[in-house]
């Protein structure tokens, strides 16, 4: 696809591994006229009047006209005039972003990993690898990688 016409999203619950991952995504993904969908997911236990009325569907999709200067910090030396939209959803993580992909419907997607080992994995679940293998897009996860390395 040509820039404008994409949809990136990222997984954003503001960790600094969405951080990361959105970095990352600003680095490598985006390009000039394309829309940057961040979504975030709350869990069920807000009880504000927002998650009755956006519960089904998410929030509308709020705007903002970004323009992205990568200079500075990346290999690439170009300026993009890039569409930032915020979706929220109230539920399931997992569930939630396979919903927002469908139905936006995401070009592709970008997602932190807190590199969880196998055993956590089984017993916590992994967002990332639920997504992995549901999503009808394609899947980027940023890991979790050491600092210092």
């Amino acid at each position: 696809m040509s820039g404008g016409d994409r949809r990136v999203g990222v997984a954003m619950d503001f960790s600094k591994y969405s951080k990361r991952a959105l970095r990352w995504a600003a680095d490598n993904v985006l390009r000039d006229r394309d829309h940057l969908i961040l979504l975030n997911v709350r869990p069920h236990s807000y009880e504000g009047g927002e998650m009755q009325l956006w519960e089904t569907t998410g929030s509308r999709c709020s705007s903002l006209k970004a323009r992205v200067n990568r200079k500075q910090k990346s290999p690439r030396n170009w300026d993009a005039n890039i569409t930032v939209l915020m979706k929220i959803f109230w539920g399931d993580a997992r569930e939630k972003i396979c919903q927002a992909i469908r139905d936006i419907p995401l070009s592709c997607i970008v997602m932190g990993s807190r590199g969880l080992g196998k055993i956590e994995r089984v017993f916590l679940g992994s967002v990332s690898d639920y997504v992995v293998d549901t999503a009808t897009c394609p899947v980027i996860v940023v890991k979790n990688v050491d600092e210092e390395r």
